[in-house]
């Protein structure tokens, strides 16, 4: 009997996917250690040892861990995310950075509940679909379970407030639910209701009204909330077609804000110029193709409906971060996946590429 393999072309893809994001947040870095309040020490222990180290050693873990194991846990471990999310908004437990209360501190060190919330909401999600399966074509089922799977992240997400994580939450949930067989108009039922829901929180919370209306004009504000769009289009116009060079880009030293956080595209448009922007999509969009013919190939629909849902959660916020930076759509705070700082965004990262790679162990031939 042969020994189950990992899918190879996916553990290369994540391969070149980390190592690029440690080669352009390294570069991206320098832009910070040139301003005051940064040093070696406050970025690169949280990127390399709490994020890429204890990453790969968590994604190795992941591979050991049977997939049952997820499914037979899975409330279990959504209730638990439920309960750590919410202690961003204890006193002395959660933190406050940039107006969002996103972060829990243990010691001196920060970490973010939010990233194993949207992985615990997938793994409930498609742990669920499956004993539904015969109601999944019924309107009315599908609003239900949708809507009670994802109101208590969206309640925690929104207070914090984190729009975006529950906007790639949100897109995970609709991919897992087509992939289960719900109906294409239903799904674009929800999709309408998820647009009137953007209306009503731009309604409610200014900072997502100026965001769509800096995307509608983006020149409308060129010293406040269009100035993150347009030093980001500077930085990525001057790159040109082949860019400044590794640790070229000027914007990064005093314009771009957060150049090592959802400003990092910019910064390697800028540095790799067009043909560099190019092969991170060109990596991001093999990924996801690969990762969906593991989803196709998978044993049963738990393990299909988990593999999609993943794949969602990386590259629909991946692709997210690249589309704002380029004006496509509204600025979204999202950090880019495997290149961006955050520890906590990467160790998780880590950790669903080796549930992904558990789950391609199984395929069906």
């Amino acid at each position: 009997m042969k020994t189950p393999k990992i899918d190879r072309p996916l553990l290369t893809l994540a391969v070149l996917l980390s190592s690029m994001g440690l080669f352009v947040f390294t570069s991206a870095s320098f832009g910070l250690f040139a301003r005051k309040g940064f040093s070696f020490t406050d970025i690169f222990f949280d990127q390399i040892v709490l994020g890429l180290f204890l990453g790969i050693i968590a994604m190795i873990v992941m591979l050991k861990i049977p997939i049952n194991f997820w499914r037979k846990h899975a409330l279990h471990i959504f209730i638990a995310s439920i309960f750590l999310t919410a202690l961003v908004f204890v006193p002395h437990v959660g933190f406050e950075h940039g107006g969002a209360k996103r972060w829990i501190s243990i010691g001196s060190i920060s970490f973010q509940p939010s990233e194993a919330l949207k992985l615990a909401t997938v793994l409930y999600f498609a742990a669920l679909l499956p004993s539904v399966k015969g109601r999944i074509k019924e309107l009315k089922y599908v609003f239900l379970i949708t809507a009670g799977v994802l109101a208590f992240p969206a309640i925690l997400l929104l207070l914090e407030p984190d729009t975006g994580t529950f906007a790639v939450v949100f897109t995970a949930a609709c991919a897992m639910l087509v992939a289960a067989g719900a109906r294409l108009r239903h799904f674009g039922i929800i999709c309408l209701c998820a647009v009137l829901a953007i209306g009503v929180l731009a309604l409610t919370r200014p900072y997502v009204k100026e965001r769509i209306l800096t995307f509608m004009d983006p020149s409308r504000d060129p010293s406040g909330a269009s100035y993150q769009i347009q030093k980001s289009l500077i930085a990525i116009g001057s790159g040109g077609l082949t860019g400044r060079g590794f640790g070229q880009s000027i914007q990064k030293f005093s314009s771009l804000p957060e150049p090592t956080g959802d400003s990092i595209f910019a910064v390697a448009g800028e540095e790799f110029g067009f043909i560099g922007g190019s092969v991170i999509i060109l990596l991001f969009l093999l990924f996801a193709i690969r990762g969906f013919q593991i989803a196709h190939t998978a044993p049963d629909m738990f393990s299909g409906l988990l593999a999609v849902g993943i794949v969602i959660l990386i590259v629909s916020q991946s692709f997210a971060n690249i589309a704002a930076m380029l004006g496509v759509i509204p600025l979204t705070g999202l950090p880019l996946v495997f290149v961006s700082h955050g520890g906590t965004a990467l160790l998780f990262a880590f950790i669903e590429i080796g549930i992904l790679l558990n789950i391609s162990k199984l395929r069906r031939i």
